[in-house]
């Protein structure tokens, strides 16, 4: 799926665009099992909206926008598990990460039309910061995506900053960290955008009459612990390439709702 030059371009840029990782076929089948997790969950107590609160944007604008926003898909339907192992999504991680990858977690994020939320600029690395920063998001884009629907953007090169200063839950100061200092990554449907943790990303609001629909899978290298005890999930851990190099009995840590 990639060549060394890629690899290199990941490791100066922080991110990189993959083409045709999916094909139609699995596209589809993801955009109706997020169908039908938004169906379930508008029938359960646990829908809601997940639009980032703060001062980004004027008040007034941000109670208009929504996004649906849900963890952890792949317990909700198969077509997610299958595309965290995806032979393809292995060809890629193996060489940005190593031989050896676990999944972390998975989440989809649909902003509908006219109205879908943006997310300000931040890094991912406050939610769940581990010690050697091995971790990335693999971004699987369902709908095409341009800045009309609120497409990623990133900062080229800003993970060799490290960790920067956060405020709210958690992004970076808009006025220091407007939008428009990053650098869109328009794709089309079955393309994934793979970005390191630390690479400084947000997007726009969806001002289009189109869906913006991404699901994002985080892996680690397994040698690569959390410093902080926050964002575990119940099964969190599984290889999806390679070997777990620490053997040690994996229990569940859950108390049963």
């Amino acid at each position: 799926m990639i060549k060394a030059d890629d690899v290199q371009f990941y490791k100066d840029n922080g991110y990189l665009l993959v083409r045709g990782v999916f094909s139609s076929e699995e596209v589809e089948q993801m955009r109706n099992a997020v169908n039908g997790i938004i169906d379930r969950a508008a029938k359960s107590k646990f829908d809601g909206n997940a639009t980032w609160q703060g001062d980004y944007l004027p008040p007034e604008e941000l109670k208009k926008l929504v996004l649906k926003g849900f963890h952890d898909v792949h317990y909700h339907d198969a077509s997610f598990t299958r595309a965290a192992v995806h032979p393809n999504m292995t060809a890629v991680l193996s060489q940005l990460i190593g031989p050896n990858v676990q999944l972390h977690h998975s989440k989809m994020l649909v902003k509908p039309p006219e109205k879908g939320a943006a997310f300000p600029l931040h890094q991912d690395t406050p939610y769940f910061p581990h010690a050697d920063h091995t971790m990335l998001a693999a971004s699987v884009h369902l709908d095409d995506s341009d800045m009309e629907n609120g497409c990623l953007c990133v900062i080229p090169g800003s993970h060799k900053q490290g960790l920067l200063p956060h405020v709210g839950r958690y992004y970076l100061d808009h006025k220091e960290y407007p939008l428009s200092a990053s650098t869109p990554c328009p794709a089309s449907a079955g393309d994934v955008l793979f970005f390191n943790y630390l690479t400084i990303h947000g997007s726009d609001v969806n001002r289009s009459t189109r869906n913006r629909r991404n699901v994002l899978f985080q892996y680690r290298d397994p040698t690569d612990l959390p410093t902080e005890d926050v964002h575990v999930n119940w099964g969190q851990g599984l290889m999806v390439c390679g070997e777990n190099p620490v053997y040690k009995a994996y229990q569940p840590e859950y108390a049963l709702k």
